[in-house]
């Protein structure tokens, strides 16, 4: 127990966000911090303010105190004072008014947008500020127009309820408790009105879906449906979901027929829309740009077609080609392009001219034509009656307004045929399946009916388009139109759902679902409320599928009532899906005239060649086989056709299924069937198994199917080239699978088996091929020569001058020695110790390469010679094999042409110039000085300069000064060189 020796009131308490600590304060100023324990850390008295309320941010290090005069102060967790918030809601009307709501989001399940606002400041005047942090210096205002009694962010900080008491001006003034419901930016969403004299508080349930308001002495609860980001379109339903450790919105996509989501991850989502087989989401760019982005999505998620806009997209529709976007002023027209099939693209050149994207500003009056109403600056203008809702269909646009005005536009020439007046303020606008009719659900829940094509006459004569039905229903929180039938439409009414014809509704369906679709008598919704606990893992225990109860009426009359008197039934309420499921039943009790009729009546064409089909076969049991068949009972048909000894049609049955297992359990059960048959299922099952990655099983099944192509490739996958060169081995010469097989040996290397390959479909130039590109040049040169193949010393000779290009040298050198062309190597080894022995920096090394090159001259010139004496003549050396030009400029050619007849020279005279300087060094002058007299026999190779300043170091320490003079004297001859 913390105690407060001053025994002032306390007026407000807070828990910090990891409920470690707990802040009380006090009407005198009096603030006291304690442990989760009950122990007091620290206290403070903050003399002259009067509390009134507390808050801790969201990382817990600052509190915010509301104070008696309307004024926030923040602290840090020790008490210390930070800054004075800076309030601007209240504007002129100065700090008189007294905070009632301080709340400040704490993101511990995630954020709506990356930078949306989380801090919430309520007066009891109706005005509020919600705020990013608390030195945001623009925060969003709002005023509510009411008096406020409290106010509080939902679990995920997505919506703001505020509580209070509306005054309603006019007749019978009176005030009325309403709870109004904004998203963090401000935007109202809905209103919310409850009964009692005053309304004192509100809270949230843990997960948002009800919330608990004080009135008078109750207690009131409210199931809340939040406005969840989804859509529905092709069996797929898209949903967002934020995680608290990440910034982007998770969208999923969820394949409700294979049970399969995926999930993208997407920053700054604003919101979606979907119609056909693609979904569009609307993104705000974070370039800088300020512009925003639409994307056209596939049912896994992909994008198919995008575009970028200036306009903020808060509300969006879509139809099968055309996305709709609307800002508060403009609304925006683009016409998207998705992969096609090719029957559909001719289609493409007569909407060719409205491809184009057209922004329009909502108070104009387009006709179709080519308008322009504004340009620049003035197309983005703010208007005084602001959009605030829309929706499309095939044919028409509608759009809302916040003064309950509605505008209709054509399309696809967008132009303004019609304006409706609503009493209410749209929230969601429907057309239905033929655009004769539009639901509307106004702010407050309240949902009628606009009959758009109505014409009659005001008060004044005039001539008004449209009419609003004599229908309402409260607290409606969804709707859908089936898409089949203009007058059938299901609706969300609380916790019921509510299906009507002619506006006729029929029993009620326990049920809190989102509406998908309404088709065929049938109605899928999701669970979303469960879907969102785990949104990570859907079920289809979270699918629903609902019935109308004309559906369920046929179902039961089919069982109960004779054919007959179900057609009786469903003459009187027709539907192509009551009628198949005559037809079905008919067909099931094998009355073929009913159940013609029947489909024809649904317009069913494979149905009723099904009927003719079967009143041609005599015996009973094929009928009965070819029914259950229809009704996809498999395993009965098989058995019927067994019965009657017609293994073929069983057999051919299984086929059409793609059943291949069961295909070679038949034909191995029976005598009917053929080899071909047999192959083609083992086929069938092969690829079943290769689909899958199952190689092993797969082989099995092609080597009993003979199938050595797909053999090749499971070998190849399964590593297991033994049996690849077996393969290889068993088929026939010229075979058209070779080359691929020789090209998997390729792949991996394995060059001796990609030419046995190649030379087994006689390929000699793609074996060669495979031994340049394997750098097997030797097998090379001995298969162009074994087959007189000529051009391959032009194909070494490219390739040699690409390593050269790539300055490879070395490997040339390589490549050379390889392909026998052994002068061209030594060649390249006597330019590089040239360029060696220039660098003066390892002579060595240049002695080296000078008798490499010397080695490669002597090996070449034995070869020759063994290959003279074996030929008798000198034809050898003419060969295009032999060939040792350089390419190069003519006298370093002629110059290496030089050292290839002494070619011992160049490794001499490194060998002289190394020698004289160890004997210098080890005090053998003489014999030094006689060495580098022998030097001046190779001032072709070394450096005239090296070689005469050795003369003379060696001959002035061995006192040989003629001789020493004499080298002096070459040196001074030499013009790079000053002697001094």
């Amino acid at each position: 127990m913390i105690n407060n020796r001053n025994k002032s009131v306390v007026r407000g308490m807070a828990w910090n966000t990891d409920g470690q600590k707990i802040c009380i304060v006090y009407e005198d100023g009096a603030v006291i911090v304690g442990s989760v324990d009950g122990n007091r850390i620290w206290g403070k008295e903050l003399k002259g303010h009067h509390l009134m309320g507390v808050e801790w941010s969201p990382d817990s290090c600052l509190l915010l105190f509301s104070l008696h005069n309307g004024e926030v102060h923040v602290y840090d967790n020790t008490g210390g004072f930070v800054n004075r918030l800076n309030i601007q809601c209240l504007g002129s009307m100065g700090l008189g008014a007294m905070v009632v709501g301080l709340t400040w989001y704490n993101g511990r399940n995630g954020y709506v947008d990356p930078d949306c606002p989380t801090l919430a400041i309520c007066y009891d005047n109706g005005r509020m500020q919600i705020m990013r942090n608390e030195s945001d210096d623009m925060p969003i205002l709002i005023d509510t127009g009411m008096s406020v009694c409290a106010c509080q962010w939902n679990h995920n900080g997505s919506v703001m309820a505020v509580a209070g008491t509306l005054h309603l001006s006019g007749i019978g003034e009176k005030d009325c408790n309403v709870v109004q419901f904004y998203n963090p930016f401000g935007e109202h969403l809905r209103t919310l009105k409850v009964p009692g004299k005053q309304i004192t508080a509100c809270s949230w349930e843990g997960g948002s879906l009800r919330i608990a308001l004080a009135v008078d002495s109750f207690i009131y609860f409210a199931n809340i449906r939040p406005d969840y980001r989804w859509c529905f379109f092709s069996n797929t339903v898209v949903y967002t979901f934020t995680k608290p450790e990440r910034s982007e919105a998770c969208v999923t996509f969820w394949d409700t027929k294979n049970n399969e989501h995926f999930i993208k991850h997407i920053k700054y989502l604003m919101g979606m829309a979907a119609s056909g087989e693609h979904c569009v989401l609307a993104v705000r760019t974070d370039d800088g740009s300020g512009q925003f982005g639409l994307i056209i999505c596939n049912a896994i998620g992909t994008p198919v077609d995008s575009k970028y806009i200036d306009i903020e997209p808060h509300y969006l529709a879509m139809t099968s080609s055309y996305v709709f976007a609307a800002s508060k002023e403009n609304f925006y027209l683009w016409h998207f392009k998705t992969p096609k099939a090719h029957s559909s693209i001719e289609l493409i050149s007569t909407v060719k001219s409205d491809r184009q994207e057209r922004l329009y500003h909502i108070d104009d009056a387009p006709t179709g034509m080519s308008d322009i109403f504004r340009e620049g600056d003035k197309l983005y203008e703010a208007t005084n009656d602001p959009i605030c809702c829309m929706t499309a269909s095939e044919r028409i646009l509608v759009v809302g307004r916040e003064s309950g005005a509605l505008q209709r536009y054509t399309l696809p020439h967008v132009a303004l045929t019609a304006r409706y007046t609503l009493p209410c303020r749209p929230h969601r606008l429907a057309l239905n399946c033929n655009s004769s009719r539009l639901a509307i659900i106004d702010i407050t829940g309240l949902l009628t009916f606009l009959d758009l094509d109505i014409r009659s006459s005001d008060s004044s004569g005039a001539e008004v388009m449209g009419s609003i039905l004599k229908f309402e229903r409260k607290d409606v929180w969804d709707m859908c139109w089936a898409q089949d039938n203009p007058e059938l439409f299901a609706m969300m009414e609380k916790t019921r759902m509510y299906v009507f014809r002619n506006m006729d509704p029929e029993e009620p369906i326990a049920s809190s679902g989102y509406l998908c679709n309404f088709q065929d008598l049938e109605i899928r919704a999701v669970l979303l409320d469960e879907v969102m606990n785990e949104p990570e893992s859907p079920t289809m225990d979270h699918l629903l599928t609902l019935e109308v109860k004309s559906l369920r009426d046929t179902r039961d009359l089919l069982e109960k009532v004779s054919i007959k008197d179900a057609a009786a039934f469903i003459d009187e309420n027709p539907h192509p899906r009551l009628w198949r499921l005559l037809a079905e039943a008919a067909l099931e009790k094998q009355d073929l005239k009913n159940a013609e009729a029947a489909f024809v009546r649904c317009k069913d064409y494979p149905g009723i060649q099904l009927v003719k089909r079967i009143s041609n076969i005599q015996n009973e049991a094929l009928r009965k086989a070819e029914v259950a068949a229809y009704f996809k009972d498999f395993d009965e048909a098989e058995r019927l056709y067994l019965e009657v000894d017609r293994r073929d049609l069983a057999i051919s049955l299984r086929r059409k299924l793609g059943d291949w297992f069961r295909v070679v359990q038949l034909l191995k059960s029976g005598s009917f069937g053929d080899d071909v048959q047999m192959e083609e299922a083992l086929n069938n099952i092969g690829h079943y198994y290769a689909d899958r990655h199952k190689w092993d099983e797969a082989v099995k099944q092609f080597e009993a199917a003979h199938n050595h192509e797909m053999l090749s490739t499971c070998y190849y996958q399964l590593e297991d080239f033994e049996s690849l060169e077996s393969l290889v081995r068993s088929l026939p010469d010229n075979s058209t699978l070779l080359p691929s097989i020789a090209e998997m040996f390729t792949s991996v290397g394995m060059s001796q088996q990609a030419v046995a390959a190649y030379m087994k479909c006689n390929q000699i130039k793609s074996a060669i091929d495979t031994c340049v590109a394997l750098n097997q040049w030797h097998e090379a040169v001995e298969l162009a020569k074994e087959h007189n193949v000529t051009e391959i010393s032009a194909l070494l000779a490219r390739y040699a001058s690409h390593l050269l290009d790539k300055g490879n040298r070395l490997q040339a050198i390589e490549l050379y020695r390889k392909a026998d062309k052994l002068l061209d190597a030594a060649k390249l080894l006597y330019q590089i110790g040239e360029e060696e022995g220039k660098k003066k920096t390892h002579p060595l090394r240049a002695k080296k390469l000078y008798l490499l090159a010397a080695r490669l001259v002597q090996e070449h010139n034995s070869k020759m010679k063994n290959t003279m004496k074996e030929e008798g003549s000198r034809s050898a050396a003419l060969m295009g094999l032999f060939d040792d030009g350089l390419t190069g400029d003519k006298d370093k050619g002629s110059q290496y042409n030089n050292m290839l007849d002494s070619p011992w020279k160049g490794a001499e005279a490194y060998h002289f110039f190394l020698l004289a300087q160890r004997q210098l060094y080890e005090g053998y002058v003489d014999a030094a000085m006689k060495t580098c007299l022998h030097l001046r026999e190779y001032e072709g190779i070394l450096d005239p300069e090296d070689i005469y300043g050795l003369l003379a170091l060696a001959s002035c320490a061995n006192r040989a000064f003629a001789t020493c003079s004499r080298a002096f004297i070459k040196l001074e001859a030499i013009p790079e060189v000053r002697v001094t």
